[in-house]
């Protein structure tokens, strides 16, 4: 499979101005994929200027030529679905099921939008006073930066991209460093599609972060669309601030997985498989503290340990395996220091606890005894790791799941009505209730608290990238 591994600026692939690359590897083996081209400054500013100067025939474009354009690059994906999931095994180290969902998931991004470049609402009244009508309408809200990260290389480039071209704007795209080439994919499909020269352009940056500040002050850039870490965000956030740049958030998570009493343990257990070990943990939205009631927190517990120690754990280049590398030897790391302080703080592990000695991957593993101040319940773990903790009283839950910065995601499994009660308790832009998966491109995905500002995907996605205005008019 041919990947392209150059810069993508103005409707042209190119090697950059410095002729420089970094390397992309392959986390289950550690072997180079392909040699990305590193943006410089010059190449930067080039794809910011070429986007501004692709906006106004873009903004100008009508609609359903613009939504004609994202349905194009949705049947391009479509027909070249497997392709894509491939090229996201091979630099993410994602299981193959994992990636062929996220690749459908992805895709869908460019249906749902395609849809809703042809409804943007606007208002038309006549004022209380009567001394004329009020005119509501959007336009374009300019060229847009959008970051992405490693975890959904594919799902969260079309997330923003397409919105953002349904609306009139037009885009740099700065994928992670570790997942270019899934993010070059997606770019050729819009090419293939028909989008003009100038409306998407790709910039991979080595360093990154100066960079993108010198980008987020560009006087051309008017939106930062940003998917990572709360850390980054905050500091993109003050970069923003200097030229009042809108700036959409989808920041960390700490998703808390409340088990009330009487709940259908079957139904529990099966749908903290899926939120736990969907995309290997790897995920915003992947359940990491598991809040048990007592009553049912040692079968709980068993069931889990019983179900993860037969899980096949390889490279995803093997289609039969369940559970696949992470995306660096530095992530394991990570995952492997957060388990071993916990077991040294007193939890005990039921199955798993180890790292490999050869690639990037981390054996599904299950913790009990771990208490609600532990560092692994207090951070993202980002890997395939179930975190117990048992309660006694359901406002003891409530309040942990609540003792955190966060704010993005929670899983209630009880009683419909029960559940339901506490859901409206948690504080996070999002609750599960009786499911494991929650994420639809029909649906506001977004979070409370520092786990970011605005909604991605629904109705509102398209109007993070849209300026309303008024205009009174005396008919």
């Amino acid at each position: 499979m041919k990947h392209h591994s150059e810069l993508f600026i103005d409707g042209r692939w190119t090697p950059g101005s410095g002729g420089k690359t970094f390397p992309v590897l392959d986390p289950a083996t550690g072997e180079e994929l392909a040699a990305f081209a590193i943006a410089e400054e010059a190449d930067c500013d080039a794809a910011v200027e070429a986007a501004a100067a692709a906006l106004p025939a873009w903004s100008d474009t009508p609609p359903r030529i613009r939504s004609e354009v994202l349905r194009r690059a949705f049947e391009i994906l479509t027909e070249d679905k497997e392709q894509l999931a491939e090229t996201i095994v091979l630099e993410n180290g994602k299981s193959y099921a994992d990636a062929l969902g996220e690749a459908s998931y992805a895709i869908e991004f460019f249906r749902w939008f395609a849809e809703e470049a042809v409804r943007v609402r606007g208002d038309f009244r006549l004022s209380p006073t009567g001394d004329k009508h009020i005119v509501v309408t959007h336009q374009p809200i300019g060229v847009a930066l959008l970051i992405t990260p490693w975890n959904f290389p594919a799902a969260m480039a079309t997330r923003k991209i397409a919105p953002a071209l349904a609306a009139g704007c037009t885009v740099i795209l700065k994928p992670a460093r570790e997942t270019p080439l899934t993010a070059a994919f997606v770019v050729d499909a819009l090419r293939r599609a028909g989008v003009p020269d100038g409306v998407v352009n790709l910039v991979t940056p080595v360093p990154t972060g100066p960079a993108v500040a010198r980008m987020l002050h560009h006087p051309e850039v008017r939106k930062i669309s940003f998917t990572g870490s709360t850390e980054v965000g905050r500091v993109l956030l003050h970069g923003a601030a200097d030229n009042v740049v809108s700036a959409s958030m989808e920041l960390g998570g700490n998703a808390p997985f409340v088990i009330l009493p009487g709940a259908d343990l079957k139904a529990a257990v099966d749908g903290a498989l899926i939120a736990k070990m969907r995309n290997g943990g790897s995920a915003c939205t992947a359940a990491n503290r598991f809040y048990v009631h007592s009553s049912l927190a040692r079968e709980f517990a068993e069931r889990m340990a019983t179900e993860l120690s037969t899980w096949r754990v390889g490279p995803g280049s093997d289609r039969a395996n369940q559970l696949g590398a992470l995306v660096s030897v530095q992530e394991r790391d990570k995952v492997a220091d957060l388990v071993d302080s916990a077991v040294g703080a007193g939890a005990e592990v039921l199955t798993g606890g180890e790292a490999s000695e050869h690639g990037a991957f981390y054996a599904p593993t299950v913790l009990t005894g771990v208490t609600h101040k532990n560092p692994i319940a207090q951070t993202e773990i980002f890997g395939p790791v179930t975190s117990i903790i048992e309660y006694d009283d359901v406002d003891d839950a409530v309040r942990m799941a609540n003792d955190t910065i966060y704010g993005l995601i929670a899983y209630v499994y009880g009683e419909q009505a029960s559940a339901l009660a506490v859901a409206q308790r948690i504080d996070a832009g999002m609750v599960a209730v009786n499911r494991a998966v929650l994420s639809d491109p029909a649906a506001p995905f977004g979070g409370m608290k520092q786990s970011g500002l605005g909604r991605e995907g629904s109705s509102e996605g398209i109007l993070e990238f849209l300026e309303e205005k008024y205009i009174g008019i005396d008919l």
